[in-house]
Formats: C-alpha cells, sequence, structure tokens
C-alpha cells in the first residue's frame, strides 16, 4: 500500500500558495489622494503641485462656462432694440411699395390715401408715421433704435414725408415725394 502523505503534503501546500491579485490601471486613472499625498511625502519628482487661483473659478472672456445658456443675453439684445411705440400706419411695407391714389386738400387737416401691394387704401393726415421703419445702430455700442417716415405736408400733387433722427441732431433730415401721378403715366383729360 502506498502512504497517503506525499497527496496530503502536496494538499497542504496548495493552501498556503494564494494567487497574486495584479490590478490593472488600464484608463490611466491617477492614483487615489491618500497614495498621492504619500508619494508626495517621499518626494517623487512625477507629482507636480498646481498652485490654483481663485480668480480660475470665475467666468471672463479667457475662462467661459462651457454649460452657460447665452439665450438671455440675446433676447436683452433684442429687447434693447426697442420696438416703435408709436402708430405706424402700413409698418409692413417701405415706402416704394406705396402708391399715393388720392389726395383731398379742401378739409382741415388734409388727407392723402395710399394703397399698399395688395391693393388696400389706407388714408394718412399730417403727423402720422407711415411705412417700414429703418433700424439704427446707436454708437458705441448703445441699443438700436427705429425711425420713421411722418407725413410732413399734403400738397396739391404729392406728398411730402420726412425722416429724422433724434439720436443724431446733427444729421440732415431725409425727404421723399411720393407724387400723386407718377412720371411716365398718362393722364386722362376731357
Amino acid at each position: 500500500m502506498k502512504h497517503p502523505w506525499p497527496v496530503l503534503a502536496l494538499a497542504l501546500a496548495g493552501f498556503g500558495c494564494e494567487e497574486e491579485i495584479v490590478q490593472s490601471n488600464a484608463l490611466n486613472v491617477p492614483p487615489a489622494p491618500s497614495a498621492r499625498a504619500a508619494a508626495a511625502a517621499i518626494g517623487d519628482p512625477a507629482i507636480v503641485k498646481m498652485d490654483i487661483q481663485e480668480s480660475e473659478f470665475t467666468e471672463s472672456e479667457r475662462t467661459r462656462d462651457p454649460f452657460r445658456v447665452y439665450a438671455e443675453d440675446f433676447l436683452d439684445e433684442a429687447r434693447g432694440r426697442g420696438k416703435s411705440q408709436r402708430e405706424v400706419v402700413l409698418s409692413q411695407y417701405a415706402i416704394d411699395e406705396l402708391k399715393l391714389i388720392g389726395i383731398v386738400t379742401r378739409v382741415n387737416p388734409a388727407r392723402a390715401m395710399l394703397v399698399d401691394p395688395t391693393g388696400k387704401g389706407f388714408v394718412v393726415r399730417r403727423g402720422q408715421f407711415v411705412g417700414r421703419a429703418d433700424v439704427v445702430q446707436a454708437a458705441r455700442g448703445g441699443a438700436s433704435y427705429e425711425i420713421n417716415w411722418r407725413v410732413d405736408r399734403i400738397r396739391d400733387g404729392d406728398i411730402v414725408l420726412v425722416r429724422e433722427d433724434p439720436a443724431n441732431p446733427d444729421v440732415p433730415t431725409a425727404t421723399r415725394v411720393i407724387p400723386l401721378r407718377p412720371e411716365g403715366s398718362i393722364v386722362a383729360t376731357q
């Protein structure tokens, strides 16, 4: 009979040997802070100390928050433009798109009829604002604003429109004349 001692000795030797567990750091994750502190304490040259200032956490032109929503800035800019608070006749059409088809001068105040491109007529009188506004950008980054054409005079054969820029009184007033009978039109006489 063979002795069971060699088998028993090999079995006991296997219990004393443990497998060594090897952990891999495949993602190059830096060691835990306690390990980093220990490495710094022993003077490891691979560890670089960084001096972080409080100003690095504030937003500036050099360091901006990539998750910040800038929609509010655009809304503020749009609000700064300031829509016209006055009543404007035919505000969706440019002055060049309007036609003068009638004038009534023997009433006070005189009136004129303008027709839009769709054929709809509107009666205007002196002092009313007419046509699409022009947007003017203010100097030095100020808010932009709108200026409109105003009916200045209604004469026998035309109306005179003026446009003034209240922010720039040095700029001469612009003037436009819309004739009752555009040049080249045939006038029927009897």
